[in-house]
């Protein structure tokens, strides 16, 4: 290497070239003023890059060491210094030994959840300092997580960083950054904010602990399509992290928890790693799924749960439920054109995956309706009583339906009925609204902003309007955390009578495939007794 051993602004002598990017080498170098071994980035000179793009590329290489020299935090690259080198900018840094979380990731390998957590707290500490002094990060990825000494987690590379404030280094329509880690709201051509920087910390936990990123596709248009549009692949390894890295990867970045309710995730999941029954398994379904019935006498009572259940004469156990309030605030839902994302997203390859975007949403509703179809019954008779399974009738909220033997009612009001199974926090809820509103889909939307109010790591499965029984009809699933992972589903319906229903099913997320089907039996055999 011909620039071994060079000194640069008389006082940096390159040692070792420890990674190389598309725009800059970094050097481990030693300040022989200080007698101390420091990292020094130095771009790469650039031909073909016109006078003006230079002076754009030196400018941000500036902006990158004034935006890290803002930030004092001990997960946050120190930086000592910008000197020029041949009229070009070098930043140095503090050097912090390898490897990095990419280096650590190469080839596919994975971390566990416990030492994915661990990395985690450190890049949402430091995401957090940086979001205090104003900084937005723009690039959060694996190659940019330093692993050093003493378990020390430091977030380097503030080069596209973007100061509150400061103007764009941008043309129209182009995007910064690596197309794996950018947020969905970015690839839709909005301007990113500290959620955006939170959506790349959860596709950078994804990949540690799945080995890859949650949307790569074989292009950046396709990734970018993807990542607009798609959920992110199931994880099969993420075990206590699912619920966080889940929320992290909402579409909607008023939907992604902040930083400390981030943090707080993160402690509460490796704690709960080693915690008796705090540990649920993994489904990962993030898009309605069919979900098949369990056979055989009782299917939903457990072996020996009744005797278990009342041998102690204790009450049963409480159910984590989001409060079904009408306090909240509707949801606001947008579309915004696909913009094709890679290192650089121009406007005219932005047209091409925007019209690709909305074609495939033109009949969005019928795809959502077959999906759903158990929410939505031809027939507007209730079905035979199912195996395993016993009609009551409950005459405060006017209605009759299957609950699931050795399942014991916890609540009954004029508005709301609560079974449960006793032993496996699985709840069903019954609820009603006189006078009926004009649209469910509404008051859904309201019990979701009151939901994320009180559960911080919630994520939407889906939310869409639908009809049961020839009525107007909202259905919403959704998983949320209270001291274990749960899932849940709900149907707000009208009927004919002037009262709205609600029918509720939730579940620890672990056993979700065996209970899910409880809701559609439910479903199947609820009738209205009153008007």
């Amino acid at each position: 290497m011909s620039d071994e051993g060079r000194l640069v602004a008389g006082r940096y002598r390159l040692a070792e070239r420890i990674g190389r990017g598309g725009m800059g080498t970094v050097w481990r170098a030693e300040d022989e003023v200080l007698g101390r071994q420091v990292a020094l980035k130095r771009l790469h000179s650039q031909p073909h890059l016109a006078e003006d793009e230079l002076a754009t590329l030196y400018e941000r290489t500036r902006r990158e060491a004034r935006s890290a020299a803002r930030i004092t935090h001990p997960n946050v690259i120190v930086v000592h210094d910008v000197v020029d080198d041949d009229g070009r900018p070098c930043i140095v840094m503090e050097y912090v030994a390898p490897p990095t979380l990419s280096e650590l990731l190469k080839g596919g390998r994975t971390i566990g959840p416990e030492e994915a957590g661990r990395i985690g707290l450190g890049m949402v500490a430091a995401l957090r300092a940086a979001h205090a002094a104003g900084v937005l990060h723009r690039d959060v990825k694996p190659g940019n997580v330093l692993l050093g000494t003493g378990e020390r987690v430091v977030l380097t590379d503030f080069g596209i960083a973007m100061t509150a404030g400061a103007s764009t280094l941008t043309k129209t329509g182009e995007l910064v950054g690596s197309i794996d880690y950018m947020a969905a709201e970015r690839v839709r051509g909005r301007t990113p904010g500290a959620a955006s920087d939170l959506w790349a910390l959860g596709a950078t936990l994804y990949q540690a602990v799945e080995g890859r990123p949650p949307f790569r596709r074989d292009t950046a248009m396709e990734t970018a399509y993807a990542i607009a549009v798609d959920p992110p692949e199931p994880m099969k390894h993420a075990g206590p992290l699912e619920p966080v890295i889940g929320a992290l990867l909402s579409k909607d970045p008023d939907d992604r928890p902040s930083a400390d309710q981030i943090e707080q995730a993160l402690r509460d999941a490796r704690s709960g790693e080693s915690t008796a029954g705090m540990s649920p398994a993994v489904t990962g379904a993030t898009s309605p799924v069919e979900r098949h019935s369990v056979a055989g006498p009782d299917p939903l009572q457990e072996p020996g749960s009744e005797a278990r259940a009342t041998s102690d004469g204790s009450a049963p156990p409480t159910v984590p439920v989001p409060p079904r309030t009408a306090a909240g605030r509707g949801r606001r839902r947008g579309r915004k054109r696909l913009l094709l994302a890679s290192t650089a997203v121009t406007v005219t390859a932005a047209a091409t995956a925007g019209a690709l975007y909305a074609a495939s949403h033109r009949n969005q509703g019928a795809p959502e309706a077959r999906q759903s179809h158990h929410a939505t019954p031809s027939s507007p008779a209730a079905s035979p009583v199912p195996h395993g399974y016993h009609q009551v009738r409950e005459e405060k909220i006017g209605a009759s339906f299957p609950v699931p033997n050795g399942w014991k009612n916890s609540k009954r009001t004029a508005e709301q009925v609560t079974y449960i199974n006793p032993v496996s926090h699985v709840e069903l809820t019954i609820r009603t609204v006189a006078p009926a509103g004009p649209n469910p889909m509404s008051r859904i939307a309201d019990q979701e902003s009151n939901t994320k109010v009180n559960y911080p790591i919630y994520r939407r499965l889906r939310m869409t309007e639908t009809t049961f029984r020839n009525q107007p009809a909202a259905v919403w699933e959704f998983a949320f955390r209270g001291k274990a992972s749960y899932r849940a589903i709900e149907l707000g319906f009208g009927h004919e009578g002037g009262r709205e229903y609600d029918i509720y099913v939730s579940a620890p997320e672990g056993k979700w495939d065996t209970y899910r089907p409880v809701f559609d039996k439910v479903l199947d055999g609820f009738l209205p007794t009153a008007s």
